[in-house]
């Protein structure tokens, strides 16, 4: 079986927060960079595919088709701000990495995944609009009302809305950082596809924020002509809801899974060592908590 049970699994997050918090700045900008440019595709992909659906349908058509950027992330290793907020925490609280690199591999991956986002945007923009002569279409029409609700909607509001914004980003980093984790649960390609689409999936067709998507459906709009400063995208979306997934991501995922696990380790060796004795042929006691 190639399933790696939780305990198991939180060390597989403690090693990988070993190998993001070494990486060099070059590599953490290239990596974040193909990371925001492939969950670009996905959003445009999953906006398209729910064109002429009824809310509910578009929803589920949406959240079915997102994650096909988020697991070629996964699979290719790529440095994702969102999911590195959940997994260099774990590190820190184990003794494995510091605060300092902390603090350097989520601002450059962030810097890395704002590249790529804008790039693809305006490579997809040019496309739309056959070079800025035509109007963008269906696409394009999407692209402005959702990066409107995600800014102007906000804005309106007032601090009720920069609360929803936060509020909505907790809830879905929640999910994405668990999509991260889950993507270290099996050692098989379909095995991490599988993991990782089902949180992942479920934030997008709740239509949460996700700091990262944002980074590519707000800048992308503007360039189609939506009516949103750089100011109102900066205060009422990407500040609380970035604020948001740090929360959602650290706390809810990375360290309630830490103390969560924590006091696995003896318990899962004392098993390992059980099934490893059984398979032999050897007489073994039964684990004390083996149930």
């Amino acid at each position: 079986m190639d399933y790696v049970a939780p305990a198991r699994l939180m060390e597989e997050v403690e090693a990988a927060s070993i190998k993001k918090a070494a990486l060099s700045t070059r590599a953490m900008l290239l990596k974040g960079f193909l990371s925001g440019a492939l969950l670009a595709y996905g959003t445009s992909l999953a906006f398209k595919a729910s064109e002429g659906f009824s809310s509910g349908a578009a929803a589920l058509i949406s959240g079915a088709v997102f994650p096909v950027g988020f697991a070629m992330i996964v699979l290719l290793g790529l440095e994702l701000a969102t999911g590195n907020f959940a997994v260099l925490p774990v590190g820190i609280v184990r003794g494995a990495t510091t605060y300092r690199e902390l603090l350097r591999n989520w601002a450059w991956v962030y810097l890395g995944n704002f590249f790529g986002c804008v790039f693809v945007g305006f490579l997809l923009t040019v496309a739309l609009t056959e070079g800025f002569i035509q109007d963008a279409g269906p696409l394009g029409a999407r692209i402005v009302a959702v990066a409107q609700s995600k800014t102007v909607v906000y804005q309106h509001a007032g601090m009720a809305g920069w609360l929803t914004a936060f509020t909505k980003g907790i809830l879905c980093n929640w999910m994405v950082a668990l999509g991260t984790v889950l993507g270290l649960s099996s050692t098989s390609t379909t095995g991490k596809i599988a993991a990782i689409w089902l949180p992942v999936a479920t934030f997008f067709a709740l239509a949460l924020e996700h700091s990262v998507v944002n980074m590519f459906v707000i800048p992308t709009a503007m360039l189609l002509g939506a009516d949103i400063g750089a100011s109102q995208w900066l205060l009422w979306n990407q500040l609380p809801v970035t604020l948001g997934n740090i929360v959602g991501g650290a706390l809810l995922t990375g360290l309630l899974l830490h103390y969560c696990n924590a006091s696995q380790p003896a318990r899962a060796k004392e098993a390992a060592t059980f099934a490893k004795r059984l398979k032999s042929g050897a007489p073994a006691a039964l684990p004390v908590d083996a149930a």
